[in-house]
């Protein structure tokens, strides 16, 4: 037997290497350059340590700096173990727990020294002081393999309770790994990781906070200190990703809410929106604007109650899925350890609902549907309620009360594909209208847990490839992706995520392909055959709800709405007194011509008025002063800008009229 592998490079080149030759080694084989830039290896497609043997024929790619998506995740990884290592150093007696990379950075969570309380983010520069010097230190970081006995010894010698108790629940009968770091600090990880700690950029990292947490996520468990940061390959990302987080803190939703007089939040209605005047208002234009949409789009709309008997949730298999989310009255009912709360039969268990299908399918059901009748689009802007957890609620964009922008489209599965390009054609027109130029689609598929046979799932899932490629949208330039295991327990989904004007992606549409719930509620169509058929049901939402969307839009407009969506289209403002008559006829005519207009006639400096309508946003300010009120005119202030524009009274309202008027009542 030979004990030469063949390794095939990217570039389709073949080299043979002997038996136990690294992928190191390789790169150094190549060239110098490339040996100092290999950061991993990807052998026939898994990410590998450089320093890992090769045992078989293999495909080999080396990654460099050049892969970011690899790099970064490798880099943030390896962040998160330098700031463990720098810790315990720093802290003798704290404990170790998990400490994965994020989407923008790592964390790691601790657990310190009984002789001292929670970190603190006083502590968070010498921490960083410290982690600077293990960089610098260049160690070598160096994987081996150990029995699950070796490392639950280990961590009880070293006092780690919390990696002791997770080694144990490990695997027993297969190798596990663990990294050192330099000779003398380790953790167990899967890996893999840079070379050397001095492969981290020591200017591109920064720690951002420090929280609770609990030990594995369960409130019942040891309180933890949990360590953010956020990790980059150079010194240049980090500080855009700075100049990025003061962008949103400027745009933050409920701050910008606060000054504009849109809503509040409060404790006494924790996870639920108090809109106020002005921000009720956005919405109402927000939904009138939609509901024009859906009626041109041949949607139907209804209404569903939102409280039903928690028999229908359970036929339509939430209750068993969704349970725990779920608002039920009363809510201390009988349960199994397998299934969950059991319905006795006894009395009236009621559950507010937490989605609108199984009340569309029961609206569905009421009379005979043919074939001829299909497709039904049925639209509602149903209020739900969710028992979010409470560390999970975050201003309007995570609430427990919410409305959707909700719709069920049933068709026969021969007008799947149309109606798939029909809601992508209407989705794409409302995201642009409301100033989102680009988004993404991705298509989640079957969860581990779910209802339905391989088949059918099968079938849903190429259904959406298909049709998604039949509207010329399954491609690169609108970010086409799979995310195996993300989908539905009863459906695959599109899911559509908008990318803001500071480059955040936010998913919001979402197309649903179910042909689960049809069959356990039992609706059907008389087809061209005479005999009952089950509709395929679309689930469908373009805003996702209206709550977290307008958070969207305030962050994304920087509170700067275009003049058909601001709450307050212009206000008239007086310089002196002697003007207030001028300005309240000035108000009563944008009013009449349907302006949402208001009027500040205060005795104060018009420096002073222009500062606070500013602050809140409001995208024309009208001033007038005695001059204004002898010539007919008005002295136009567009939000933002010094310059004035004085016009005629009718034509500074026709001005204005012509960009208040929503987009899809220009075409």
């Amino acid at each position: 037997m030979s004990d030469l592998l063949t390794i095939t490079l990217p570039d389709g080149s073949v080299r043979e290497v002997k038996t136990g030759t690294t992928p190191a080694e390789i790169a150094a084989a190549i060239g110098p350059g490339l040996a100092k830039a290999a950061l991993a290896a990807k052998v026939d497609g898994e990410l590998r340590d450089l320093d890992r043997p090769l045992v078989a024929d293999a495909t080999l790619a080396l990654v460099t700096g050049r892969d970011e998506a690899e790099a970064l995740d490798l880099a943030r990884h390896d962040y998160a173990h330098v700031l463990a290592e720098a810790v315990q150093s720093l802290f003798p007696g704290t404990q170790i727990t998990f400490g994965p990379s994020t989407d923008d950075g790592f964390y790691y969570d601790f657990a310190p020294a009984p002789d001292r309380g929670p970190f603190t983010d006083e502590e968070l520069p010498a921490i960083e002081a410290e982690m600077r010097r293990i960089i610098a230190a260049d160690k070598p970081l160096r994987r081996e393999e150990w029995s699950r006995e070796q490392l639950i010894s280990r961590w009880k010698q070293q006092g780690e309770s919390f990696k002791a108790e997770w080694a144990a629940e490990l695997p027993g009968d297969e190798p596990l790994t663990v990294y050192w770091s330099g000779d003398d600090w380790l953790d167990m990880c899967r890996g893999p990781h840079l070379p050397s700690t001095g492969k981290l950029d020591p200017a591109a990292f920064k720690l951002t906070r420090v929280s609770g947490a609990y030990w594995r996520g369960d409130q019942s468990n040891a309180m933890l200190s949990r360590i953010y940061g956020t990790g980059w390959l150079n010194k240049k990302q980090l500080d855009a990703h700075l100049t990025r987080l003061e962008e949103a803190a400027k745009r933050d939703h409920r701050k910008l809410g606060q000054e504009m007089g849109l809503f509040h939040l409060q404790s006494e209605a924790q996870g639920s929106v108090f809109w106020h005047p002005k921000g009720f208002r956005l919405w109402r234009v927000l939904e009138a604007y939609m509901r024009r949409k859906l009626d041109a789009a041949d949607y139907v709309e209804v209404k569903t109650p939102q409280l039903m008997d928690a028999r229908q949730w359970e036929q339509s298999g939430h209750w068993g899925k969704y349970r725990e989310n779920m608002f039920v009255v009363p809510d201390e009912i009988p349960s199994t350890e397998d299934e969950g709360p059991v319905l006795s039969g006894e009395g009236d268990l009621m559950a507010l609902k937490p989605m609108n299908c199984p009340g569309h399918i029961l609206i569905f059901k009421q009379g005979i549907k043919s074939y001829r009748d299909l497709p039904i689009r049925m639209a509602e802007f149903g209020c739900c309620h969710r028992n979010e957890p409470h560390g999970a609620l975050h201003g309007i964009m995570r609430v427990r009360q919410f409305t959707q922008d909700d719709a069920h489209v049933f068709c026969r599965a021969d007008q799947l594909v149309d109606e798939v390009r029909i809601f992508c054609d209407l989705l794409d027109s409302i995201y642009r209208d409301l100033g989102f130029e680009k988004y993404a689609i991705k298509l989640a598929l079957r969860p581990e847990k779910r209802f339905g046979s391989d088949e059918m799932w099968d079938w849903s899932e190429q259904s959406l490839r298909d049709a998604v490629a039949a509207t010329g949208r399954a491609t690169e330039e609108y970010g086409w992706d799979e995310l195996p295991g993300e989908g539905a327990f009863y459906a695959p989904k599109l899911e559509f995520h908008l990318t803001d004007a500071i480059g955040r992606t936010w998913q919001c549409g979402t197309l649903q392909t179910d042909t689960v719930l049809s069959e356990r509620l039992d609706a059907s169509y008389v087809g061209e055959d005479g005999e009952r058929h089950r509709p395929i049901m679309l689930h469908r939402a373009i805003l996702g709800t209206f709550e977290r969307f307008i958070g969207i839009l305030i962050e994304h407009h920087a509170g700067r709405f275009p003049l058909w969506l601001a709450p307050v289209q212009a206000v008239v403002a007086t310089i002196v007194s002697e003007a207030d008559d001028y300005a309240r006829e000035v108000e009563a005519k944008l009013a009449a011509a349907g302006l949402r207009v208001e009027s500040d006639l205060r005795n104060e400096k018009i420096n002073y008025k222009v500062r606070e309508h500013s602050v809140a946003k409001v995208p024309a300010l009208l001033v007038v002063g005695k001059r204004e009120a002898e010539e007919g005119t008005v002295a136009i202030r567009r939000l933002g800008e010094q310059a004035q524009t004085v016009l005629p009274i009718d034509e500074a309202i026709a001005a204005l009229l012509a960009e208040a008027t929503p987009p899809d009542l220009r075409r």
